[in-house]
């Protein structure tokens, strides 16, 4: 099946021509350019009941290019990947593999349990679990009037 958009107008107003032109940017746009310019991997956030969950798309690294550090309520994360020294008896034709590092940083909220966070590197993907504090019950009392 062949999806074939048609457009009858003959001609468009200015907004209308600048509405196509921005919906017709690719979705990806945003990410390609924010990992490529600026050397963010793309991170998943998410929520369970006890923790915050991390998900930081880094393949090709191992687990030790990574460093997290977690400075009062700042927590850092970032990668360095060493670049790899190959003799000289190939001639390489192109040369696409790029080594970069990053930084992403995170502030945590008074919620979190930093004694406890614990991170994982797994198929690529860089898994950092940030615990929540148990909250402390407050003491609800009936108070009588004299």
């Amino acid at each position: 099946m062949t999806f074939v958009k048609v457009n009858n107008q003959a001609t468009k107003n200015f907004d209308g021509f600048m509405k196509d032109i921005f919906n017709e940017i690719p979705a990806s746009f945003g990410k390609t350019f924010r990992e490529n310019v600026f050397g963010f991997p793309p991170v998943n956030i998410s929520e369970s009941n006890n923790a915050y969950h991390l998900e930081v798309a880094a393949p090709g690294l191992e687990k030790t290019d990574f460093t997290i550090k977690l400075d009062g309520t700042l927590l850092t994360i970032g990668a360095t990947k060493k670049e790899e020294v190959k003799d000289e008896t190939s001639k390489s034709i192109r040369k696409e593999f790029s080594s970069k590092a990053f930084n992403r940083s995170f502030t945590l909220d008074e919620k979190i349990d930093a004694a406890n966070i614990v991170a994982r590197y797994e198929n690529g993907i860089l898994k950092v679990d940030l615990p929540k504090k148990e909250e402390t019950k407050r003491a609800s009392k009936e108070i009588k009037i004299q």
